[in-house]
C-alpha cells in the first residue's frame, strides 16, 4: 500500500520557458489550423500580445521537468504498473511565448479500490507567471494496478 502520509508533499517545482517554436511545433503536432498559434501577426490581430499557449500546453511542460517521474520515485512506484486516469485543467489567465512558468506539485490524495487491487495518487500542480498570477491548475490521477 502506498503511504498517506505523503499527501501534502510537495514532490516537483521547476521553471520553463515559453518558447515560440515550441508552441508552433506544438500546434502543427497537434494538427492546430488556428493561425493564432502559429503566426505572431496572426496572434496579435486576434488581441493577443504575442503567441497564445494552447491550453494542454502546460501538461507537456510539466511533463518534461518530470512532473509523473517526481511522484513516481517519491512513492517508489513501478512505471509498469500505472495507468493513466483522470486530467482536468481550470485556467485563470493566458500565458504566452516569452513567458517564464513557476510549477509546483503537491499530492493531494492518495486512496485505494477493490481492497487495495487499485491504488490512486492524485496530484495538482500550481502554475504561476513571473509576476506570481496564477495561471492554471493541473489535476492528475495515476492508478497503481497491485
Amino acid at each position: 500500500m502506498i503511504d498517506k502520509s505523503h499527501i501534502g508533499a510537495v514532490v516537483s517545482s521547476h521553471t520553463q520557458d515559453v518558447e515560440a517554436g515550441r508552441l508552433r511545433f506544438f500546434a502543427k503536432a497537434t494538427g492546430q489550423q488556428d493561425p493564432r498559434y502559429s503566426d505572431v501577426e496572426a496572434a496579435r490581430a486576434a488581441g493577443y500580445k504575442s503567441l497564445p499557449v494552447p491550453p494542454t500546453f502546460l501538461f507537456c511542460l510539466d511533463m518534461e521537468a518530470g512532473g509523473s517521474g517526481s511522484v513516481l520515485k517519491r512513492l517508489n512506484i513501478d512505471l509498469g504498473k500505472i495507468l493513466h486516469a483522470e486530467q482536468a485543467f481550470t485556467y485563470h489567465k493566458l500565458a504566452y511565448a516569452g513567458d517564464r512558468l513557476s510549477f509546483e506539485t503537491k499530492i493531494v490524495d492518495i486512496y485505494d479500490k477493490k481492497g487495495g487491487a487499485l491504488e490512486f495518487v492524485v496530484r495538482e500542480t500550481r502554475v504561476t507567471n513571473a509576476e506570481g498570477d496564477l495561471v492554471a491548475e493541473l489535476r492528475n490521477s495515476l492508478v497503481v494496478r497491485n
